[in-house]
């Protein structure tokens, strides 16, 4: 089925004619605009809005204490199996204290987002500063400052899984060990669009509707009624229109969304907020930040025989949506990699410190798992004097061996795991690398290559939505549950639908972002939509065949059994007898021969469960160039091979593992939130937070290994973030192989001139091992 059909919407986004929250204008819509807290920890004192009210245009400023309660706190959906965690209240605005820089202190209203912004400024607060909390060593240090009150230790979980003792007593027994301590960099997830969210409030209906740029409207409703405004669902409706990337951070609960739909019932008019740039890197949630010890056990002949990973993950000063189950079910997943490692013992911890909340990013703790076990066996190549290749290949899960359970208890159902590594090294041309790198020794560079293999397991919410309405008028309504913020369904849906019912695919109108489309959706996240929403389709699909063939039955005075549907026409076996479906469900919706209770639009729902995730799998290989005088990494060469099961449309396929990886690289060698002791975040904008550009990414050659998953009648594997998970790991083992003659046997990302330099020099000086990170 796989394709290159040119993406249906690509048409519009480029010519300007898409349609975002931020080109919604509204009857009678003021704007609001947050007074962000300046400081990392505090107690707030008394207010002046003197000078703010003043000011021509502004309609009202609240805080805290206006809400009252009729806002409840920011849920956090995630309950850790097996151990309690400690759940952070995010109130709307802040109660008594702010505990991050950006945190949320007032609303202002006003008839214009110039004048809320100019009001914020003349608004006098008084802040009793407290000590901040920034980092985990300073979250972790004996007498830390509690940020919560009752949370010793700054500490939100402790949670661990697998066999302790028996990874010890494999330890004990290994020929080698190796031991890596390494950081993960916070990342800002920077989406091209900002946040924006619009309230409205039907005093009548008793209704709101909050218009937002989300990743599933429907997930946003339910964390928003009843749990925050105190409403049954159906007194919320959720739209989103067309969302210009979302890596995540637009599948979370914000606190703006509340605060716009509680000023237009409380103004008796539309509310809308819009995130500036300042806005979206203070308070949009961040990525990845932990520091892990990881220890890798091995026999006398390289074979596995243990992993032992302890972590420590920053959460910020708050529990965004999903935050505790980054670091520790999402992580666990991936820890097993593709090797048949016998034993796996990991632990998690979480901790609060005053600095931006944390969640799932591109990924979601399958690159950090990655990244920690493909480090690893480069570092234990180095050690053992084994190439890195063939202890990978030694320890490869063999397709013998499908369905492999993993010691995590997850079950690899399909994959050919040697042959993408095969096939990467033979097309990154890894058999001529030395003849590169004493090319690029001539120039006076170094060059290193190195390579990554990745799983991760895909689904996110276990059940998803979909709906058709077939039309007289010969037109498809197909609607989900997801929401593309850039991905392609409005391409890759009706295109599913079309092959399975044989319509042609511009016949199908796909319909997204509108909770009261559908009594459920899962929303896009975690590589989900098409093996979720896919399999959804195929269902509502069978439903609709079975509802026309029942209309036809009426129509033919005939036995269902007599029916055969094929290609958009159902007719009677061995006969002429026909009709198109459009022609059916014109006569359908007329009651035209149809009986009464049969009667109506011709309609398929579906409601899908998954009972397994999928596990797409691959294998990345990078060459790079360093200029030892400068510290400058260049990456030079980006190859993949991925498994993600059947393809569907490979355009669109390709367009995933080109973003995931320019995204990996840009962790890899460029990207860090960093704050200072005080939790001011120094790199606020794009003159201090680097993104990758066209120059940083080389041209890259990518294919795809088709093994189909046996979990889902499409045959499908997720695709949306293997390359952000097998990118950083990859360009890292290749920069870190790029430095091997000079022993530098590990750097933290992100890999910049100055850390590349200076343990360059420290290694010259006479200096070896892991450098600093």
């Amino acid at each position: 089925m796989s394709m290159r059909t040119g993406r249906r919407e690509d048409t519009r986004f480029l010519t300007g004619t898409g349609r975002y929250v931020g080109d919604i204008r509204l009857p009678g819509e003021a704007y609001a605009a947050v007074l962000r807290s300046p400081v990392a920890n505090a107690r707030l004192g008394g207010f002046d809005f003197g000078a703010a009210l003043e000011l021509p245009g502004v309609l009202g400023i609240f805080t805290a204490d206006d809400i009252g309660a009729d806002l409840g706190h920011m849920p956090c959906q995630v309950k850790l199996p097996g151990v309690s965690h400690f759940d952070a209240p995010r109130p709307a605005l802040a109660r008594g204290q702010v505990r991050f820089v950006g945190d949320s202190v007032a609303l202002v209203v006003a008839e214009s987002s110039e004048i809320a912004r100019d009001a914020c400024e003349l608004i006098e607060v008084d802040y009793h500063e407290l000590t901040p909390v920034v980092g985990i060593d300073a979250a972790l240090a004996p007498g830390a400052p509690e940020i919560w009150p009752g949370c010793e230790g700054n500490k939100c979980f402790d949670w661990s899984v697998g066999d302790k003792d028996a990874a010890n007593a494999a330890f004990d027994d290994a020929a080698h060990v190796t031991h890596l301590t390494l950081g993960q960099n916070r990342i800002v997830m920077n989406s091209i669009e900002t946040r924006l969210a619009v309230g409205e409030w039907d005093e009548a209906s008793e209704t709101y509707t909050l218009t937002a740029t989300t990743q599933g409207p429907d997930l946003i409703r339910r964390l928003l009624a009843e749990p925050v405004l105190g409403v049954a669902p159906d007194k919320l409706r959720v739209l989103t229109p067309d969302v210009g990337g979302g890596f995540g951070l637009k599948h979370y609960l914000y606190n703006e969304y509340a605060l716009v739909l509680w000023a237009a019932r409380r103004l008796g008019r539309p509310v809308s907020w819009t995130s500036t740039r300042l806005d979206a890197f203070q308070t949009d949630t961040h990525g990845r930040i932990q520091v892990a010890d990881a220890a890798l056990a091995l026999d006398e002949n390289g074979r596995f025989l243990a992993l032992r990973v302890s972590t420590v993950a920053d959460l910020g000063a708050y529990l965004s949506t999903m935050a505790p189950l980054v670091p520790t079910v999402a992580m666990m997943v991936a820890l097993a990699n593709l090797y048949t490692t016998p034993v796996i013992h990991f632990r998690s911890r979480g901790v609060f410190t005053n600095t931006t909340p944390v969640d799932a990013y591109r990924g979601a703790g399958r690159p950090e798992a990655v990244y920690i076990v493909e480090r690893l066996i480069d570092a234990a190549a180095m050690e053992t004097g084994i190439d890195p290749i063939e202890l990978r290949r030694r320890n490869l899960i063999p397709e013998a061996a499908m369905p492999y359970t993993t010691p995590s208890g997850h079950v690899y159902d399909s994959g050919r795991f040697a042959e993408n590594m095969q096939r990467v090294l033979d097309v990154a041309g890894h058999a001529k690398f030395e003849e590169r790198r004493r090319a690029s020794e001539a120039r006076g560079l170094l060059r290193g290559f190195g390579i990554a293999n990745y799983v991760e397991n895909t689904g996110g919410a276990t059940q998803e939505s979909a709906e058709i309405r077939v039309g007289g008028d010969g037109r498809v309504r197909l609607a989900v549950g997801t929401q593309s913020t850039g991905q392609g369904h409005e391409t890759t849906f009706p295109q599913v639908l079309a092959g399975y019912l044989g319509l042609a695919e511009d016949s199908i109108d796909f319909v997204q972002g509108d909770s009261d489309d559908l009594p459920f959706g899962g929303g896009t996240g975690g590589s989900r939509s098409l093996a979720m929403a896919g399999s959804a389709i195929r269902m509502a699909g069978d439903e609709t065949v079975a509802r026309a063939t029942e209309i036809a039955t009426h129509l033919f005075e005939c036995s269902a059994d007599d029916i055969q549907y094929e290609k958009g026409i159902l007719r009677i076996s061995g006969t002429d007898r026909e009709i198109g479906l459009f022609e059916l469900a014109r006569r359908a919706e007329a009651g035209d021969g149809v009986p009464t209770g049969i009667a109506g639009p011709l309609m398929g729902h579906a409601h899908y469960e998954c009972e397994a995730p999928t596990y797409p799998n691959g294998c990345h290989a990078c060459e790079v160039e360093i200029d030892p005088d400068t510290g400058v990494v260049k990456v030079v060469a980006y190859c993949a091979i991925d498994d993600f099961g059947r393809i569907i449309n490979s355009q669109v396929v390709s367009g995933q593992v080109h973003g995931g990886v320019a995204q990996g690289i840009g962790q890899a060698i460029l990207e860090e939130a960093i704050y200072d002791k005080s939790g001011q975040l120094l790199t606020a904008s794009y003159m201090d937070y680097p993104l990758p550009r066209a120059s940083d990414i080389p041209a890259l050659v990518n294919d795809f290994n088709e093994v189909p998953c046996t979990t889902n009648a499409l045959g499908v594997k997720g695709a949306g973030e293997s390359g952000a998970i097998a990118a950083p790991p990859a360009v890292m083992n290749a920069i870190v192989n790029a430095l091997r003659p000079l022993r530098i046997r590990h750097l933290d990302m992100p890999a910049t001139p100055a850390k590349v330099w200076a343990a360059i020099r420290a290694a010259r000086a006479g200096g070896s091992g892991q450098a600093a990170g």
